[in-house]
This record gives structure tokens, sequence and C-alpha cells, in this order.
């Protein structure tokens, strides 16, 4: 695309000066952007590549002022000045990066199906060896990749996107648009264990099933049990990185992220709009209320009324965990 177009397409402001007719052929980051390929810069951290990078052309935000950063050749590099570099970028992406087809339309002659499922005839996938079980319903332009296995009942609704190797075991329903990455498991027994006198452990039976609403990405190897009773619930808009566990009768509400490797134990309840760092504990039942940030391995052992951003090893306040550090930091300089 050229310039004008890619500044036309990200409703961008092109700088003075530049080539409107310049062809951008690629995209590249912006320490390895070639002169042919178009970067950006989003997160302040990375302006000061702005020195030397050999891009094309590099998507700022308005308040950028490339003046700052005095570059290592004469060349001016073109600017294309967008209100949000970051999801000007990913707009490009789509254009100049078209998806791959995954799977072809179709159904592949080794996959197993039971009779008595329920599956759309409008551009629906099914890859080599996966399993459909009793009485699922699949609805339109589904995806099913190879060695998927979904177990009787489960529902998944329309433009449903699973990779290889994912397990939804039988009840689970799927909502519009979710994507479900490689490995995870929806729908396992959730961890309930009653202690017999004799100090044996009988199994809770586990009856209930999960429910992920519309919009949802699940990263690779995640665990979502089902409810004991009832349903856990991943709400509309929710994403999950890789190597989450989620427990039974969970609750997570719409448009909350969760970074990799954070586990959530029994009968927790997760409001909306929460951003979730990575290595986080949250005990079980227990409630977090909408607009909490938790940073990276923090331990929650208590709900969580106020929106806000808590760290620690005992979820605080972040500032007031900061200002316990640096006494315990000054003591030491003391001594």
């Amino acid at each position: 695309m050229k310039l004008h177009q890619i500044s036309q397409l990200l409703s961008g402001e092109l700088s003075t000066g530049s080539n409107p007719d310049f062809e951008i052929t690629g995209i590249g980051k912006i320490e390895s952007a070639q002169s042919n390929e178009i970067t950006f810069i989003a997160n302040p951290v990375y302006e000061k590549f702005f020195s030397g990078t050999s891009a094309g052309c590099v998507i700022v935000s308005k308040k950028f002022n490339a003046l700052l950063y005095k570059r290592l050749d004469d060349r001016i590099v073109p600017l294309i000045k967008v209100e949000d570099p970051y999801l000007a970028f990913l707009t490009l992406l789509d254009v100049l990066s078209p998806k791959t087809e995954l799977q072809k339309i179709g159904i592949d002659q080794t996959a197993r199906i039971s009779d008595t499922a329920e599956i759309s005839n409008i551009d629906v996938r099914i890859g080599a060896n996966a399993f459909i079980g009793e009485l699922v319903k699949i609805g339109d332009r589904v995806s099913i990749l190879p060695n998927t296995v979904i177990l009787a009942g489960a529902e998944i609704a329309d433009d449903v996107l699973i990779y290889p190797n994912v397990t939804i075991y039988n009840g689970c329903k799927i909502g519009s648009r979710v994507i479900i990455h490689s490995g995870t498991v929806i729908g396992s027994d959730g961890f309930g264990q009653a202690k017999n006198p004799d100090g044996t452990y009988q199994k809770i039976p586990q009856k209930g099933i999960v429910v992920i609403e519309d919009d949802v990405e699940i990263g690779a190897n995640c665990s979502i049990d089902r409810a004991t009773i009832g349903e856990t619930i991943i709400r509309k808009g929710v994403k999950l990185d890789n190597m989450i566990q989620i427990a039974h009768n969970v609750e997570i509400g719409e448009n909350t992220v969760i970074a990799s490797q954070t586990g959530i134990a029994g009968s927790t309840k997760i409001g909306a709009n929460c951003m979730i760092g990575g290595k986080v504990g949250i005990v079980g039942h227990i409630s977090i209320c909408d607009n909490v940030i938790l940073t990276a391995a923090t331990n929650v052992s208590k709900s969580i009324t106020k929106p806000g951003m808590y760290s620690g090893y005992r979820a605080q306040p972040m500032q007031s965990e900061l200002r316990q550090e640096a006494i315990i930091r000054s003591l030491s300089k003391k001594k």
C-alpha cells in the first residue's frame, strides 16, 4: 500500500514532506524493520529506537515529537500520526497480513461424528481425527481443528475457532466468536474431595457445566473446571493467556483479562474490566469488584471491594505495599 492509502485507512495524518506515493510492502519491528516496511511506536520505551530505525514509515501518537530524537543518518522518516498507534497498527496488520486458512470447509473423512450430533451446513470446518459426541450442537462457520474432542451434549455457537488438541467435556456451552487455543481443557472435574473418618478421600461428584460467553479468547493449556452444581461462567469479552487454572463455580466478569500462570480457586467471583497479571493466586469463596488491577505474583486472600491497583504477598493497595517495602529497606540500611 502507498503511504497516503495507509494514512487514509488509519484516519491518520501523514507528516509534511513525506512522499504519499511511497509504497509499503510489509510490517516489521522498529528495531529491525527494512526501508520498505512500516512499524509503530505505542510504548514510550520504544521511542529510543526511532533514531536508528530503517523503517519506511512509523505510526506514532499525535503527541510524538521526532525533533527530540537525533537521527543516526540524515534521512527524514515519514510518520503517520494517529490517536492510538497500537490499535491503528492492529488495523493495518489485518490488511497487510491476511489470515491463513487453517482448515478447509468440510468434514475430514477421519473425523468421528455421532449420528445424533447437530452440525450446521454453513461453512463448518472439522479437521482430521476430531471426535464429536452424541447430541453435540455446532453452529455456523465453526472451525474445529485436528484431534479435538467434544463430548456429549456440548453446544458451540457461531464463528468459533477451536485449535488442535482441545477437549470440551459433556454439556459445556461455548458462545459465538470464541477462540480456544491448543491443549486447553474445558469442563474437567472440579477439585472436590471429602475426607472420610479413616483418612481416605471420597470424590464429590461434579455435576455442573462450564459456560463460555461470546467473544472470549482462551490461550493454550488452560484448565477451566466444571461446576460442582450450576455453572462455571466466563463472561463475554474475557481474554485468558496460556496456562491458567480456573476452578469450579468461578465466575469471571465481562472484559476481564488474565495473564499466564494465574490460578483461581473455587467459587470466587471476579468483576468486570479487571486486569490480572501473571502468577497471581486467588483463594476460593471470595469476590473481587469491577475495575481491579492485580500486579504480577500478587496473592489475594480476601475479598476486594474497592477498584484500584493491588499488589503484594497479601494483596493490598499498591501504594501501601510500596511504602511498607521502603520501610523494610530503610531498616536494613540502618544496620
